[in-house]
């Protein structure tokens, strides 16, 4: 029997649909719901210590020289509004419409000026050796595919380019009634960590541990990689702001 065209032409759309789509669509969801409160905050970081030490640790880790950064799953805007305010060029990109709504607002509030646009951290769509430095802060954990996402930022570096990573190997860590007062997650919902949780668990990366598994990873792919295996007790300075006390790894990658 022969597939009427119908068929066929469904079928392909099958094959070439993104299989990540339903899951990039509840993390964005879930980011949405959370950025005004997340979004507060990073206000209080940039306003005190932890902005210092973020700071210092960012500017000895990058080339000594005016840079073209990008700055992916910016949230909020808490690196790019430090590193433009050192006078480099950044932009900031994010799937949440909202977060990036909250990554402009801070960025008036403290006068400087990123460019934000709404743009898929695995796919980024900019020209190749776009960029002299990569920045990330607590996103690798929410990609469906952290391997693709490596790969689309080793084409964006110029060569001898940076890569930042400061992460958490969140598959350890359980989300679920964390109402200590001290705890980063407390004024979250059960609703939303239940969902954080299902999130999670669906993640392949969950399943690796973290940053053995990055490390590999990156020197698969032609990186040279250096490594903190927690930098939280050098950037959490500010004693007044709840932390969710897992290990925030920092990874160093040169092109």
């Amino acid at each position: 029997m022969v597939k009427s065209s119908e068929t066929t032409d469904n079928a392909a759309r099958t094959v070439c649909r993104d299989p990540y789509a339903g899951l990039e669509e509840r993390v964005e969801a879930y980011w949405d719901e959370r950025s005004a409160a997340f979004s507060g905050k990073r206000r209080l970081e940039l306003l005190g210590e932890n902005a210092d030490r973020w700071l210092e640790l960012l500017t000895e880790k990058l080339p000594r020289r005016p840079l073209r950064i990008l700055d992916i799953g910016t949230g909020a805007g808490f690196f790019a509004i430090l590193l433009a305010g050192q006078g480099h060029d950044v932009t900031g990109i994010d799937m949440s419409e909202k977060m990036l709504e909250e990554a402009r607002k801070n960025s008036r509030l403290f006068h400087q000026a990123p460019r934000f646009c709404r743009m898929n951290a695995m796919h980024p769509a900019f020209e190749a050796e776009s960029f002299d430095a990569v920045v990330t802060r607590n996103l690798t954990w929410t990609l469906p595919d952290v391997e693709q996402a490596y790969r689309a930022w080793y084409r964006l570096l110029r060569q001898d380019g940076v890569l930042l990573n400061f992460d958490s190997d969140n598959g350890l860590l359980s989300y679920r009634h964390k109402r200590a007062a001290n705890d980063v997650h407390a004024d979250v919902s059960d609703r939303l960590l239940e969902e954080c949780t299902e999130i999670r668990d669906s993640l392949a990366i969950s399943r690796n541990r973290r940053p053995a598994w990055d490390i590999g990873c990156l020197r698969k792919i032609g990186f040279s990689v250096t490594w903190d295996a927690d930098v939280a007790p050098r950037v959490h300075a500010d004693r007044n702001l709840a932390y969710d006390g897992v290990p925030v790894f920092g990874l160093y990658a040169v092109k």
